[in-house]
């Protein structure tokens, strides 16, 4: 069987968005709340359009205005980094109509390693809009991220 796409992997929405009631106390206690989201790939991608040229989000900030939306306590960690991923995937597959992931920071501004060319592609994006980029140890930041978020409606 021939491996999916990555612009298929973004419209398989299957069964989500699924609310999921949790009933692990160290979960919920984890978590700060019973009720998971685990929303489609194309909802990650949604709102990741949404980011304009020369402002940033965090993917946690994508995941509890998902979570919101749909009256849940959070979103599945787990899947919604791997939607985020899928989303960045089928844009750079795409070429055109193409979702600007790099705008998209992982938790305290952090560049995310396994987007599409890595680290070194989405510093090159960003650079590019004006932002700067630091590295601390091996890892990448944008400078000064905080000041340039942007505000989901």
């Amino acid at each position: 069987m021939a491996r999916k796409t990555f612009e298929e992997k973004l419209n398989d929405s299957r069964d989500m968005p699924k609310l999921v009631e949790l009933d692990d106390p160290k979960a919920i206690k984890r978590y700060g709340g019973k009720i998971m989201l685990i929303a489609p790939p194309l909802s990650y991608d949604a709102v990741m359009k949404q980011v304009p040229y020369g402002k940033l989000i965090t993917s946690d900030t994508v995941r509890n205005y998902l979570a919101k939306k749909h009256g849940a306590d959070f979103t599945c960690p787990l899947t919604a980094g791997i939607f985020i991923n899928i989303a960045a995937g089928a844009a750079a597959e795409r070429k055109t109509d193409e979702t600007p992931y790099w705008r998209t920071l992982k938790k305290d501004g952090e560049l995310n390693e396994k987007y599409p060319g890595g680290t070194d592609a989405q510093k090159l994006h960003l650079e590019m809009e004006g932002h700067t980029v630091i590295q601390k140890g091996k890892r990448w930041f944008a400078e000064d991220y905080k000041e340039k978020l942007f505000e989901l409606e």
